[in-house]
């Protein structure tokens, strides 16, 4: 048998040459959440119930724009790529019902990112359960199977759906995510992980709707791993690996009093109901619940409001039958629709809507055994991902499983157990939240939540961190502590931080009135000095859109996280050194298929009177997306053992140490992505503790690689490049400056 294009061997990645890789990735893309036709983002409202009948083919992108954008993605120096796909892309027909034109689609797209010898690592992504539940991923079919309505959420507020809401533009930014705590998100994982234990009652085609929901997920992944095994040229060559499950939650599981909000619910914002509300008003009742913001210091309580359904329930009514008529399946007649599921179980009695069990799901109902999230982790969840798991498995039996435990949760303890899997990737999400939720970079203040959650501290107090050196610190701290929690838990494996970034659209989208990105490139800096202080084995950056503009964002939810849009810039190579004459036909090509030209003499007269690029800024200014952030050197293969790497913006100064068991050969030199723009070549200056190395030019992406060959042992590497001020190549002035400079002659040019 062949040698693995990739291999795993104990904490760290290995190519063919037995070369240490590191991943630099990206998350492709956020297009694949919502349906290609109809084209129905998540501000669309037209045709959003009519969920059979749609098509993901065509998302992310065209096989025609496919070129662009995985070309540009090279260029800017990413290996990785975690592709992103949807239950509801396979299934959204109905059970059984797999959607074979958009998995032909989806493997041709695959042969594409070949080309470009990207690892992908399949994502089969979810967010608060649904698309009809404010998210993405699960089919509206599961909703039904459930007993629930989707056309009942948005009075109940059982889930609060951007497609839904009276004004979509005027969705409140991040609300989404609290759909984790409202009636239908918590219901629908709870079913999924425990409908055994809790909803024994719920009976689908003589099964639980535990097993329903997880075997029809579980197929239907399986499906799609099969006929990229049957394709051929793609199992271990392009695709490496497959994540579990996107983000998991418990739902209810551990909750330990529904009628109150659980102390380590971290998140409030807009109404808050408890548990139990959720409930009542996915009933039909009406009851008064408390209203949160959210502030520089986390969620704060604003007031109370009532939310009155008036009799309009989020369930299936009892007349609703030819729901399952349509899809094919028999629900057990003691299972009765028209009534909320809780109920049936005695969880609370409609009757006079008074809670009798309010630790109904505090405990495993068998034995009594008390349930909180660590329990959670290590049963439920561990449960489902061993079938997952062994499923995949089945299909492609080389094939790196990652696995994703709840985030910010406690790792389950596999170390040393049957499931320490010597080919297994811990896959870990972290967002910097405060500059997440307020949308601002604050450069007073920030906050160790890991450390919060782990109880280091006394008090929340202790737990700021004050300054931009302290904030910076911080962020790296906690990756690095969530990097040995997983090899004490998880075990010697390699760490991934698959989901990771930055809002653009901070300050109310000042940036994209004023070109000015600098707030977003120190954030992005940020970022990127914890992930290389982490000791991880890489990344993939949340998120690259191909839709993206400074109008909706990310077209999902108003999230604003992808680091490309149509709106800005791209960052020109080497501050405008490899420039493209506006009358040759790589000028055109690049405009068709949406790629921004490059500043330099030959096009300068044309960017200068183009109504993008204003110096009065008549017209909203385009800037460069803190790109001088996040196309930066890095480590791609390593002949050795990598022991530390740092690019420090401020200076344009990377430095990398690592440790060489013998000479490098030939064909299997260390490898550094060297962004042209940091480091163009005749003004970058490499100093190296032995051996020699050399510059080179990717033909095909135009991306700048460092090679180099060193001898065995301790090993150094310095390289420096041009420095600029944070934020040079924004456009708040800085970028016509640019312009400017260039018709002086004071810009520098090959």
């Amino acid at each position: 048998m062949a040698s693995l294009r990739l291999h795993i061997d104990g904490r760290i990645f290995r190519d063919s040459h037995k070369r240490e890789v590191v991943m630099r990735g990206i998350n492709v893309a956020g297009d694949a959440k919502y349906p290609k036709s109809p084209d129905l983002p998540s501000f669309v409202p037209d045709k959003f119930f009519e969920a059979d009948d749609v098509s993901f083919v065509g998302r992310p992108f065209s096989l025609e724009d496919a070129h662009t954008h995985f070309r540009r993605l090279r260029k800017w120096g990413y290996n990785t790529i975690r592709y992103i796909f949807t239950w509801e892309a396979i299934e959204h027909a109905g059970p059984h019902i797999y959607d074979e034109e958009w998995i032909t689609f989806m493997i041709e797209v695959l042969r594409i990112a070949k080309q470009y010898g990207f690892y992908i690592f399949m994502d089969p992504h979810q967010d608060v359960w649904s698309r009809f539940s404010g998210g993405s991923g699960a089919p509206m079919w599961t909703l039904y199977a459930a007993g629930l309505n989707p056309k009942g959420f948005k009075k109940t507020e059982a889930a609060l759906v951007q497609n839904t809401y009276d004004i979509p533009a005027e969705f409140p930014k991040m609300i989404w995510s609290t759909n984790y705590t409202r009636m239908v998100c918590q219901t629908m994982f709870t079913l999924f992980w425990a409908g055994r234990d809790f909803a024994p009652k719920a009976i689908i085609d003589d099964m639980n709707i535990q097993d329903y929901l997880q075997s029809h997920y579980i197929a239907a992944c399986t499906h799609l791993a099969q006929r990229i095994h049957d394709a051929g040229g793609l199992e271990n060559e392009v695709v490496i690996g497959w994540e579990s499950l996107n983000e998991p939650n418990r739902g209810l599981i551990g909750l330990q009093d529904i009628s109150i909000v659980p102390p380590e619910q971290q998140l409030q914002l807009g109404t808050s109901p408890t548990a139990f509300q959720g409930m009542l008003t996915a009933a039909g009742r009406a009851c008064e619940e408390t209203t949160w913001g959210f502030g520089s210091f986390g969620p704060y309580q604003t007031g109370r409001e009532l939310v009155d359904p008036e009799g309009e329930i989020a369930w299936l009514l009892a007349g609703d039958t030819d729901i399952d008529t349509r899809y094919g399946w028999k629900r057990d007649s003691g299972w009765k629709l028209g009534e909320c599921l809780w109920a049936q179980h005695g969880v609370w009695e409609p009757s006079s809507d008074t809670l009798l069990q309010k630790d109904y799901f505090s405990k495993v109902p068998q034995t009594g055994k008390k349930l909180d999230y660590e329990i959670f982790t290590n049963t439920y969840f561990l449960h489902h991902y061993r079938a997952y798991r062994d499923a995949i498995r089945a299909v492609c039996p080389q094939t790196i499983m990652l696995c994703q435990p709840p985030v910010m949760e406690v790792p389950p303890d596999l170390k040393g157990t049957i499931d320490d899997d010597p080919n297994m990737v811990h896959a870990v999400h972290f967002y910097d939240g405060l500059t997440l939720m307020t949308k601002h970079w604050n450069r007073l203040y920030n906050v160790d939540v890991i450390g919060v959650l782990r109880g280091k501290y006394w008090a929340p107090a202790f737990a700021v961190k004050i300054g931009e050196t302290a904030i910076r610190n911080c962020l790296r701290d906690q990756l690095k502590f969530l990097r040995e929690e997983s090899l004490k838990y998880m075990g010697n494996h390699p760490l991934l931080f698959t989901e990771i970034g930055i809002p653009y659209d901070m300050d109310d989208k000042n940036a994209y009135k004023t070109g000015d990105y600098s707030s977003q490139t120190s954030a992005m800096d940020a970022n990127h000095y914890a992930l290389e202080g982490s000791t991880a084995n890489g990344f993939t950056l949340w998120v690259y859109e191909t839709e993206n503009n400074h109008e909706w964002g990310d077209f999902w939810n108003g999230e604003d996280l992808s680091i490309w849009s149509r709106d800005d810039h791209e960052l020109p190579s080497g501050g405008g050194i490899r420039s493209l004459d506006p009358n040759s036909p790589a000028y055109s090509e690049s405009h068709s298929s949406g790629e921004q030209p490059e500043v330099g003499p030959r096009n300068l007269k044309r960017a200068l009177t183009s109504p993008s690029i204003s110096s009065s800024f008549s017209q909203s200014p385009k800037g460069y997306r803190a790109a001088e952030a996040y196309l930066r050197p890095s480590p791609i293969y390593v002949s050795g053992r990598l022991d530390h790497h740092v690019f420090d913006l401020q200076n344009c100064t990377f430095t990398m140490s690592l440790t060489a068991e013998a000479a490098t050969s030939t064909e299997a030199p260390t490898e550094i992505y060297l962004p042209e723009f940091h480091f163009p070549e005749d003004q970058t200056d490499v100093a190296v503790s032995g051996g020699k190395w050399e510059l080179e030019i990717d033909e095909s992406t135009k991306g700048q690689r460092l090679l180099w060959w060193h001898a065995e042992g301790e090993q150094d590497i310095k390289i420096e490049g041009v420095k600029r001020k944070v934020g040079e190549y924004s456009n708040s002035g800085e970028d016509v400056t640019y312009l400017e400079q260039c018709q002086r002659g004071q810009c520098v040019m090959m």
